[in-house]
């Protein structure tokens, strides 16, 4: 809270900038709401700040559930989102990453409004209690079950000895990524505070543009160029980056993760810009825009230069078949994560080899190193939690006026913390015209999706007796 309190005084200095002195009210009240709460809160320290798995779990929910819903309260006191389940949606929308947006003017938002948006995007694209373990943490006692909590992918480890060594190299890589962003996409000609949205929307791999038309805005192959090379940067293990930095680039360059991630990255490209071409001006043009989609789904952006929703069928199924791929594990991006996409592909192969062969022993191998049981057992238990609550909301948000592939896509870029989706959810369009039940179904599911469902079903476990 107090750390969420300090994060809003950048928009009421960017609202001073640029004239809107009613930032006073609209970020001063939840301000004084999130330090005077923070403060009592922690006035009095627990003699045992042991952290176990469970306490990490659901610090981590409740946290993100609470800053979500007081993050909300700019953009309800400034009346640019009116609405309580609006406001929710689109501040849990921003911590996650996930860039579906209720908004349907864009570009009237005010730019304090704009860029705390953002900020969200950043803050919740690292983690928000890692960003705090990185400023805050002076005991490293079990602090590991924060970072798993909130770390995406299927086994998370320090980088160093030390939990809060590790959220400050994370944290050290994401500023200098984001800093450079900003400086090349000033060097395309766009402007200082364009830059930064949109900068701090690719390093969370969020996706919230400050114009509706999102990048296509601009207007320049250069920036979207520029945009999916650290759209793609973004989406690979952080973990990689410090192996670079102490030259162990050999061990980098056979992470089989990363050469999936990329092949993937690749082919998809191909694919759509041959698929595509007739529709296009030129080659260039239909690579350009498959490469920029391509890579604002698989890594989970949701950044736009065209409409996909007009694409030939093939490129549509391609776009959504990468939603569910998503990113590397321990990255800012969101889906299953290619590792788990691996490990679930060749727990699939080795079954098929024991039916052909009782007899033979087989194992499944990440980077040519046998995975623990407990890793493989892990993956399919979460993939079948997950499209256990996949059907669940799917059928829940039937009840409303929107077809099914609408409300398909509405699911799956909600727990893959895409964005937009398909049909009316499209890039040019909105997640408005839901009902308020649906929009905090969908908050839940990007909460599911962004912290990978176990720390929010934890929550569950205060009211056992």
């Amino acid at each position: 809270m107090k750390i969420e309190g300090f994060a809003m005084i950048c928009p009421m200095i960017v609202g001073f900038i640029y004239g809107e002195y009613d930032v006073i009210y609209s970020f001063g009240v939840p301000i004084v709401i999130l330090l005077l709460m923070g403060f009592i809160l922690t006035f009095k320290r627990p003699k045992n700040n042991s952290i176990y798995a469970k306490e990490g779990f659901v610090s981590v929910a409740l946290a993100w559930i609470v800053m979500s819903a007081i993050g909300g309260l700019p953009f309800l006191i400034s009346g640019d989102i009116p609405s309580v389940a609006d406001c929710f949606f689109e501040t849990v929308s921003g911590f996650t990453t996930t860039g579906a947006t209720i908004l349907t003017d864009i570009d009237g938002m005010s730019k304090s409004c704009h860029f705390w948006r953002a900020l969200t995007h950043w803050i919740g694209g690292m983690g928000i209690l890692v960003f705090a373990l990185a400023i805050l943490s002076n005991n490293d006692t079990r602090t590991m079950h924060i970072m798993r909590a909130e770390c995406a992918g299927p086994k998370v480890g320090r980088i160093v000895s030390k939990s809060k060594s590790t959220a400050r190299i994370l944290y050290l890589i994401y500023i200098i990524l984001t800093f450079i962003e900003i400086i090349l996409l000033m060097l395309g000609g766009m402007p200082l505070f364009d830059s930064i949205i949109n900068s701090f929307s690719t390093a969370g791999t969020g996706g919230f543009s400050i114009h509706g038309t999102s990048i296509a805005y601009y207007n320049s192959s250069y920036i979207e160029i520029v945009i999916s090379i650290f759209m793609i940067l973004f989406g690979i293990n952080f973990s990689l980056y410090y192996l670079i930095i102490t030259k162990k680039v050999l061990q980098v360059l056979k992470d089989e993760e990363l050469r999936t991630y990329i092949a993937i990255i690749f082919v998809s490209t191909i694919l759509i810009a041959i698929n595509i071409y007739d529709t296009c001006q030129n080659a260039g043009k239909a690579f350009i825009d498959a490469l920029f989609q391509v890579s604002a789904t698989i890594t989970s952006t949701g950044f736009a230069t065209a409409d996909f929703t007009e694409w030939p069928v093939f490129s549509q199924t391609v776009i959504l078949m990468l939603m569910f791929v998503g990113a590397c594990a321990g990255s800012t991006g969101g889906g299953l994560k290619v590792s788990r996409v691996i490990i679930l592909f060749k727990t699939g192969l080795k079954e098929i080899k024991y039916v052909l062969n009782p007899r033979s022993v087989q194992t499944v191998k990440l980077n040519g190193k046998a995975l623990e049981n407990e890793i493989v057992r892990g993956v399919s238990s979460y993939i079948v939690i997950f499209f256990f609550i996949f059907f669940a909301s799917w059928l829940m948000l039937s009840a409303d006026k929107f077809d099914v592939a609408e409300t398909f896509s509405a699911v799956t870029a909600c727990m893959n913390n895409i964005g937009p989706g398909l049909g009316r959810l499209g890039p040019s369009g909105s997640f408005s015209g839901f009902s308020d039940a649906s929009k905090y179904i969908l908050s839940f599911d990007m909460l599911i999706g962004r912290l990978e469902i176990y720390p929010v079903l934890m929550i569950f476990s205060l009211f056992k007796k």
